[in-house]
């Protein structure tokens, strides 16, 4: 739940979802300060589950929050969907490729739907944000080894968040940063793909159901 994903929680919080399994083995540093809904002076040091958690019960206290204090590395994501059992939808904002890779190939094959973060590091135009299948992807060199890799294991088909902005090389070689103006939105736009979609599931569900 970083500069992506703590806006997308936000907005799920906001928009009547019953229960929301947060993961993040993180704490919140100085660092997180410029992009991170949940970094502030008063939670520096504290794991971001835990305090995410408590603004949600600040802005709904009947969700249902499941915390997961802990990373999620290759090989790793059955073993988490075994223990949690039934899922609607998977948010990914996941940064590290390994732990992103396995989640997307363990969901998919679970028929979970997903949809997932590419890269928003070294971006400045909010404006250049899409949704789109991963297939269809461009500017974007996270998403382009995403991509190779997910085709390896026969997945095609992913929605995704990408921004169309060629990335801006940083004067400080090596260095990724994040303005405080694109996560937000990438983070908006997952969760409003996800509450259209279990609308438009719940819409046809009720649509189809047996007269009494």
């Amino acid at each position: 739940m970083g500069g992506v994903g703590s806006w997308a929680v936000e907005a799920l919080s906001r928009s009547g979802i019953g229960t929301l399994i947060l993961l993040d083995y993180d704490r919140i540093t100085a660092s997180n300060m410029n992009r991170q809904l949940f970094a502030l002076e008063s939670t520096l040091g504290r794991f971001k589950c835990e305090v995410a958690k408590e603004r949600i019960h600040d802005i709904d206290p009947e969700i249902h929050v499941i915390t997961l204090n802990e990373r999620l590395d290759k090989g790793e994501a059955d073993r988490l969907f075994d223990k949690l059992g039934s899922i609607d939808y998977v948010v990914d904002a996941i940064d590290h490729l390994d732990g992103k890779i396995d989640l997307l190939i363990s969901a998919t094959r679970r028929h979970i739907p997903v949809i997932s973060s590419m890269g928003m590091g070294n971006r400045r135009d909010p404006s250049q944000l899409s949704i789109a299948c991963l297939s269809k992807t461009h500017t974007d060199p996270f998403a382009r080894i995403i991509r190779q890799r997910l085709r390896k294991e026969s997945v095609e088909q992913l929605k995704v968040v990408f921004s169309k902005e060629t990335p801006t090389v940083p004067q400080n070689a090596g260095a990724i940063g994040s303005t405080p103006v694109v996560p937000p939105v990438a983070g908006f736009l997952l969760a409003s793909e996800v509450i259209r979609d279990l609308t438009l599931a719940e819409t046809f569900s009720s649509a189809h159901e047996p007269d009494a």
